[in-house]
């Protein structure tokens, strides 16, 4: 499908989840209706009054936060990985389930009603298929309202859903959990296991994303997990094995005034680490002070990356077919202090999730000092040419 994240962190969801908050949903299905696009700096400046904010550091509690959090205004369960079928053709896949709340818990001002159709919670799901070798790109997007059983979520056992597309455990833990989807052309049908243990991103899970208290989220991650199972990729089904990487964040938060969007990076290196980091742009194209990652050890032990420990350059571009949003597609990223110099590389140029909101995610090799693989994100680059920022 095509319609106009110009953008979520894994981030991707942030800037949708907030984006869309000018639903509301009636009782009836027919009366509901979505703006056609958002951009990330509109999306994000949306009202956060009555909501709960990510505003210190707290103690996490599993499984039960591996569930939903409705006092915050948006939360994702993001999972992307890279897989090989048995021949080694290569693929790559995303799947995001998104929640959103349309009004704060303690609004009193909307209309009550006993309908399975009346909520203030809503969902959204982008799921995606690269195919290399055939030169194939996936995408597509699902919403659902969070009642009558169309989306919702739930921690024991987990099990996040939107219509048929589902991350769900396999057995009383959450992991193994099994991820399904389909789209025209396009399925995945996978199982994923934590080869590493659950880190906190940022400050013991609080995560800063811009100035002033409360503009953060919490934030974890399974960096590396194993990964088996099928995937279809223009009506064909091929098995495959690999390695995905899920990222999970809820928050109430805002983009500041100088902040435009974001190039995400996860990256699992041949040598057992694991890399996330991701810049913030300013709207001069420079890299935000709140930018950071995380280098995750063979051991699962966690190095913090401070921005002005790395070094980002932008080596490529690739512009959409409709002339509007152009992309870096290669960069070399240097973190001296970690022994890091790469090239980063798209499998393919054209990921782009050309969804309500519009944004660039897609499957990556990585070259230099290290190999490996892995996914970027890229948002917010709107109708201008992609900055060279570092």
């Amino acid at each position: 499908m095509s319609r106009s994240r110009t953008l979520s962190i894994g981030l991707v969801a942030l800037a949708v989840a907030l984006g869309l908050g000018a639903y509301w949903l009636t009782s009836n299905p027919e009366e509901d209706r979505l703006q056609a696009s958002v951009s990330v700096a509109d999306a994000m400046s949306s009202d956060t009054t009555g909501y709960r904010r990510a505003a210190e550091s707290r103690e996490f509690t599993f499984p039960a936060d591996h569930g939903p959090h409705p006092g915050y205004k948006n939360e994702w369960w993001y999972l992307t990985g890279t897989l090989n079928g048995p021949d080694g053709r290569p693929f790559g896949y995303e799947l995001t389930i998104f929640r959103f709340a349309l009004a704060p818990p303690s609004d009193t001002t909307r209309p009550r009603s006993a309908s399975d159709w009346r909520t203030n919670q809503f969902y959204m799901a982008h799921f995606a298929v690269t195919d290399s070798a055939g030169q194939a790109f996936y995408a597509d997007e699902r919403f659902g309202r969070g009642g009558a059983g169309l989306a919702g979520a739930h921690a024991d056992p987990l099990r996040v859903w939107l219509e048929d597309w589902s991350m769900e455990s396999v057995g009383p833990e959450p992991f193994p959990l099994r991820l399904r989807a389909q789209q025209d052309g396009a399925a995945i049908d996978l199982t994923v296991r934590p080869q590493k243990p659950r880190i906190l991103q940022g400050d013991r899970g609080l995560s800063q994303k811009g100035p002033g208290v409360g503009n953060a989220s919490y934030y974890y991650s399974y960096t590396r997990l194993a990964t088996e199972g099928t995937v279809v990729s223009g009506g064909d089904t091929t098995q495959v094995t690999g390695q995905s990487w899920m990222d999970r964040e809820w928050s109430t938060s805002a983009l500041g005034p100088d902040q435009e969007g974001w190039d995400w990076f996860a990256l699992q290196l041949d040598d057992g680490r694991d890399l996330m980091y991701y810049q913030l742009r300013n709207t001069d194209g420079s890299a935000s002070r709140f930018s950071e990652g995380t280098i995750v050890g063979p051991d699962g032990n966690t190095t913090p990356i401070a921005r002005d420990k790395v070094t980002l350059d932008v080596l490529d571009t690739w512009t959409s077919p409709d002339g509007t949003h152009t992309y870096p597609i290669a960069w070399r990223l240097r973190i001296p202090s970690a022994d890091v110099d790469v090239r980063v590389t798209a499998l393919l140029p054209n990921q782009e999730m050309d969804v309500s909101v519009r944004y660039w995610e897609g499957a990556v090799r990585v070259t230099g000092s290290d190999t490996g693989r892995g996914y970027v994100e890229l948002t917010g680059y709107g109708d201008s040419a992609a900055s060279p920022a570092s």
